[in-house]
């Protein structure tokens, strides 16, 4: 049943990345690259339209991990405390600036709402990015100091970042120039991605221009990828043993490399989903293939006196998690509904449907 919830967990996070994270980088690319007030509109108009319903899988998600690992929900929601404020503020300010941006027409009010959907998306991107830099790293659990836990063997705390701004040390803060890495990975990857759905759902003027920062996006991306595994096996030296191990596991690396290859022929492409698969492809394997890596740590102790914590010592019983699987399935059959519906409504381009007015 552990594995069984691991990988429904797993299947959501996944979603949520890919739908709220063409909305992250919608607004990446609103920030950047949109100008003209009709581009301004429009572009907003591919995000304000989704977010809502796209949230939903990060609050399903959330949930699964409450009722399927509560020992490692409640370690992490108190261990990564402060960039959970954090994530939250960014979240509500990236909403408000959505819905707030066309309640009135003055220059400077919708200038300020543009800003706030515009840098709260690339912050996320960034954090989100970041709090995987955390997974895969590890992290100080029981707070050892001197050899002895300092508090319980599954929690930890990290502060923002510690004064050597190193990954390599036994308290690690949350940012460091590892997770800065993978924090910088998520911005460009999700800023491929809401490019990719700004030229699928909208007329956008600047749909072509898009094409051309996608590639070069993707050049940038795979340098990117390069340094960071180089840099994933300085910070742990056994971090690619499961694929050596498995190796039906090397299929979510290559999910990644086959869509890091096909934005490279984004001008090729003879329609616009093309490329928004591709971008798919790779947030898909991205997460997958730092999921199997861990399997089955869900996080990694960076000392050797408290286990890490796995999929195994966090589960709640064998009965909680049966009970459970019931309604799992309403609610998967439910929320792949609401999906299906909301899209269904909504496909084709977006440009006359309306938004805040």
């Amino acid at each position: 049943m552990e594995i069984f919830w691991f990988l429904i967990i797993a299947v959501v996070l996944a979603m949520f990345f890919v739908l709220d994270g063409y909305d992250f980088g919608t607004g990446i690319i609103h920030l950047f690259f949109a100008k003209s007030e009709k581009d301004k509109e429009v572009i907003a108009k591919a995000a304000g339209l989704f977010w809502d319903s796209n949230e939903v899988w990060l609050v399903a998600a959330g949930g699964m991990l409450f009722m399927a690992f509560p020992t490692f929900y409640a370690s992490v929601f108190s261990g990564f405390y402060l960039s959970l404020i954090l994530v939250l503020w960014l979240i509500i300010f990236r909403a408000i600036g959505l819905e707030f941006r066309s309640q009135f027409n003055y220059q400077m009010w919708k200038d300020i709402w543009d800003k706030s959907f515009g840098v709260s998306s690339l912050l996320l991107a960034l954090f989100f990015g970041i709090a995987l830099g955390n997974v895969v790293r590890g992290v100080n659990l029981g707070g050892v100091e001197q050899g002895i836990s300092t508090y319980e063997a599954h929690f930890f705390f990290l502060p923002l970042w510690n004064s050597s701004f190193s990954p390599l040390t036994n308290h690690p803060g949350v940012i460091d120039w590892f997770t800065i890495i993978i924090g910088l990975i998520s911005v460009v990857t999700l800023a491929i991605h809401g490019a990719n759905w700004v030229i699928m759902k909208t007329n956008s003027s600047i749909n072509e221009k898009l094409k051309k920062v996608i590639f070069k996006l993707n050049c940038v991306l795979l340098a990117l990828t390069i340094v960071s595994v180089i840099c994933w096996q300085i910070v742990n030296p056994d971090a690619l043993n499961n694929f050596a191990e498995k190796w039906y596991l090397l299929l979510f690396p290559l999910l990644y490399i086959v869509g890091l290859t096909g934005l490279f022929f984004i001008h090729k492409f003879k329609k616009d989903r093309y490329g928004f698969v591709c971008s798919t492809l790779l947030i898909v394997g991205g997460i997958s293939s730092s999921l199997a890596s861990l399997f089955p740590v869900l996080l990694p102790s960076v000392n050797d006196i408290n286990e890490p914590l796995s999929i195994y010592n966090t589960a709640a019983s064998d009965y909680g998690l049966s009970v459970a699987l019931g309604w799992g399935i309403i609610g998967f059959i439910l929320l792949f509904v609401y999906m299906i519906v909301q899209k269904r409504i909504m496909g084709g381009k977006i440009d006359h449907m309306d938004y805040g007015h």
